[in-house]
């Protein structure tokens, strides 16, 4: 069989299923804007295009998404004609639709079979909108209509779509139920060989002590650090954190960009910000005790989440984090926020506990009980790794039914493409 993926970071989500189906003799091939030359990997012929730029025509700010989404479309379009040329006509095309890129593949092979990447649907309605009262939208009453506007790729993506996947329920109940009947819920894959607990892991600070599972380290990790992310919170809860804790370390990872939701000010990041607001209010020997780390190799990662004593997650009703699995894996003691994504996942005192998301004082409460009680801790941990390794884990449950997927996806009879229901 021939597969075409298309993704703009290939591999992304795909990065198990490419190698597997291209391991079980299947000829793989991967459209992508990651590379600069054309690629070999894991048996995966990677071949590289470029964006056409326009000269920036003025549009509405609702259709700038939209806009530049058909510009990536239009580059992908032309990209897959010239594979079309070279011979090259995939039975199934499995695409993360989320920049546009996919539009208009159909177009180009009409008898393919087209798997979609179903990662989210803006949803305009509490509490997917207007989650957070300090971080409302400028116009609060346009903003379904905005969100409506940026839903017309997925809609688009729905009329050629012949089946999705999603990672979560929380994610697949977003999307309407005219396409969520094709959505096969099925998360991405949790390596639990490699991730495990580690009692004589050790951590190197930069310019700093090496740590152990005999520090008390409290952990907090995202892509980028971003209100959508919790960030804020955790930021304000430190002083008392600091303050009760006198022996315990923060270790914070993530970026200064944003991933989810609306950029910093101009010339700031969600980070500084945050910084300035409680610097104030922590004495410097206590403010001594964190540490951001920024972005680190994963290898580095993973012994951070293995050195955690408490790691505190925090999120949105929004896609969950890839770290959140990750550290059940390797037993990590967890607090979290009580958001629907996270229920998904974390059943209160069984695998975590849960708190509010706003309220930073029960947050501190629950992580200065959980440092205090190291068979809670252990209880938890071995209740969330053993939970991940039932549900989540790469190569026992996830990878084959992804392949399944896949080659159901393949069995079914070419779908014409329908009229997008916007």
């Amino acid at each position: 069989m021939k597969i075409l993926f298309i993704h703009q970071n290939f591999p992304g989500q795909f990065k198990h299923l490419a190698p597997a189906l291209a391991a079980q003799g299947h000829q793989a091939v991967a459209l992508t804007l990651r590379v600069e030359k054309p690629v070999t990997w894991n048996g995966v012929r990677v071949v590289p295009y470029k964006i056409a730029r326009s000269s920036g025509q003025a549009v509405h700010p609702w259709l700038v998404d939209l806009d530049t989404k058909v510009t990536r479309a239009e580059s992908c379009f032309h990209a897959a004609c010239q594979l079309r040329e070279s011979g090259f006509t995939p039975d199934v095309i499995l695409a993360h639709p989320g920049w546009g890129e996919s539009l208009f593949l159909k177009d180009v092979w009409p008898e393919a079979r087209i798997g979609l990447y179903c990662e989210l649907y803006h949803q305009t309605g509490f509490p997917h909108t207007g989650f957070d009262p300090e971080f409302q939208p400028d116009i609060a009453e346009t903003e379904p209509l905005r969100l409506r506007m940026k839903n017309i790729n997925n809609h688009l993506s729905f009329a050629m779509g012949d089946a999705g996947i999603s990672p979560t329920r929380f994610q697949a109940d977003t999307f309407p139920d005219s396409f969520r009947d094709r959505i096969t819920v099925c998360f991405d894959g949790i390596n639990t060989d490699h991730l495990v607990a580690k009692p004589d892991v050790s951590f190197a600070l930069e310019n700093g002590p090496v740590l152990s599972r005999d520090d008390e380290i409290i952990t907090f990790v995202n892509r980028n650090l971003e209100p959508y992310r919790g960030y804020h919170i955790f930021m304000r809860a430190l002083p008392r954190l600091l303050k009760e804790r006198p022996k315990t370390r923060v270790l914070i990872v993530g970026g200064d960009e944003t991933s989810y939701g609306a950029r910093a000010p101009k010339g700031r990041t969600w980070k500084q910000i945050f910084i300035d607001e409680v610097r104030g209010q922590i004495p410097t020997p206590n403010w001594e005790r964190v540490h951001f780390l920024g972005r680190i190799p994963y290898e580095r990662f993973v012994s951070l989440l293995q050195v955690s004593r408490v790691h505190v997650y925090l999120t949105y009703p929004f896609v969950l984090s890839w770290s959140l699995f990750e550290t059940m894996s390797v037993e990590g003691a967890i607090v979290a926020s009580d958001t629907a994504p996270v229920k998904e996942l974390i059943t209160h005192g069984e695998t975590g506990r849960l708190v509010d998301f706003f309220d930073r004082e029960a947050l501190v409460d629950e992580v200065c009980l959980l440092l205090d009680d190291a068979e809670a801790r252990n209880r938890l941990g071995r209740n969330a790794r053993a939970h991940v390794v039932s549900l989540y884990d790469l190569a026992n449950i996830c990878l084959p039914r992804q392949l399944k997927w896949v080659s159901d996806l393949a069995a079914m009879p070419p779908r014409e493409m329908g009229s997008p229901c916007i």
